[in-house]
């Protein structure tokens, strides 16, 4: 039997109003490190107190990437179009939206 795995995207919203998009396996861990620290180099490291805004699990770590991916490309009012679960404006927000 394989365990199941579950992989997480999520967007944090940092100290300095800007947005971090990650990946984990791990959620929990992930987010504490986030506050804590514990990576000097990292984007968040001098961004905290940081505060998650947005999640949405995978089962399958592929698909957790190409999202994660695909939210790192998008603008900021995507970014918060999708963070607010406003489904209805994430075409019209999308650069390459076209109505015809």
């Amino acid at each position: 039997m394989t365990a199941f795995k579950n992989y997480t995207v999520y967007i944090l919203l940092c100290k300095d109003n800007s947005y971090y998009t990650g990946i984990t396996n791990d959620i929990k861990r992930r987010l504490l490190e986030h506050l804590q620290g514990v990576n000097k180099n990292s984007y968040t490291y001098r961004r905290r107190p940081v505060k998650m805004v947005f999640c949405e699990h995978f089962q399958n770590v592929k698909d957790a990437i190409a999202f994660e991916k695909q939210i790192k490309g998008w603008s900021r009012k995507k970014k918060e179009a999708l963070i607010n679960r406003e489904w209805n404006k994430l075409p019209e927000l999308s650069k390459r939206y076209s109505p015809n």
